[in-house]
């Protein structure tokens, strides 16, 4: 339950207000308006300029607060990811769920958080005990992924950046083509032979399978990640067995 609401003017002022217990930052809202028993303060970012996109040079620039259907509707965002993003969250949803709140709650089972994986998205994060206070630090997605709520505390995502001069691929596996994935595989592969391959489909976030310039391994790599990859939604034997082909279908489409 929200107990407090804040609109702020400036990054240092919605910094300040992040420092305090039980206070989170408010995007596009659909996760934290939905009822629940705990309560919290919320500090609204609209007022903030985050909510910005541009192509700067090789890479592209997501602020914090875009929606996933802006990206979507970006002209500078390849067919692969736009396919994740569709798979991620219908049409109203994306309307109001932004960029960094999706990336920020997302579970494995996440086909945008999967896509950005394998694109080594890099996070800015303004910290309210930095000195001085707002200066942002840049992390990887991968490395802020299975940390979040000790690597967030007191911080706000300002913005995302991926890279445009790749090649990228998405695969899928699911019971219906509108479900979330049993097993899904994004690949990204630079014009210097490096590859980067992430699963998704169970667990707590996205899984990171192979990164490095050998891609002839990819397959192996794929069906490592998934030996105890088993829930409610699918064996690891069932996963083990897809990654493979999802692994080799990423390769031969990426563009």
């Amino acid at each position: 339950m929200i107990t407090h609401y804040y609109r702020p003017q400036t990054l240092e002022e919605a910094l300040k207000l992040l420092s305090q217990p039980h206070t989170l930052p408010l995007g596009g809202g659909t996760r934290l308006t939905q009822p629940g028993d705990n309560s919290f303060s919320v500090v609204d970012l609209q007022a903030l300029g985050l909510n910005k996109l541009r192509k700067n040079g090789n890479n592209l620039e997501i602020g914090a607060a875009v929606t996933l259907q802006t990206l979507l509707d970006s002209p500078y965002a390849p067919p692969a990811l736009k396919h994740a993003i569709e798979l991620d969250a219908p049409l109203n949803l994306r309307n109001l769920g932004t960029v960094a709140g999706t990336l920020v709650t997302c579970d494995g089972r996440s086909t945008f958080g999967t896509m950005l994986l394998a694109l080594d998205a890099n996070c800015s994060l303004a910290d309210s005990q930095s000195n001085p206070p707002g200066t942002v630090a840049t992390i990887r997605l991968g490395d802020l992924l299975p940390f979040r709520d000790s690597l967030l505390g007191g911080k706000l995502i300002t913005k995302i950046e991926i890279p445009l001069n790749v090649k990228v691929a998405f695969e899928i596996v699911a019971r219906t083509p509108a479900d979330k994935p049993i097993l899904c595989a994004a690949l990204a592969q630079w014009p210097s032979g490096r590859t980067r391959l992430a699963l998704g489909g169970w667990g707590p976030a996205p899984t990171l399978a192979m990164d490095g310039n050998e891609p002839g391994g990819i397959q192996d790599a794929a069906r490592n990640v998934c030996s105890e990859a088993g829930d409610e939604w699918a064996s690891p034997e069932y996963r083990l067995e897809i990654a493979g082909i999802l692994a080799k279908r990423c390769q031969e489409t990426a563009q």
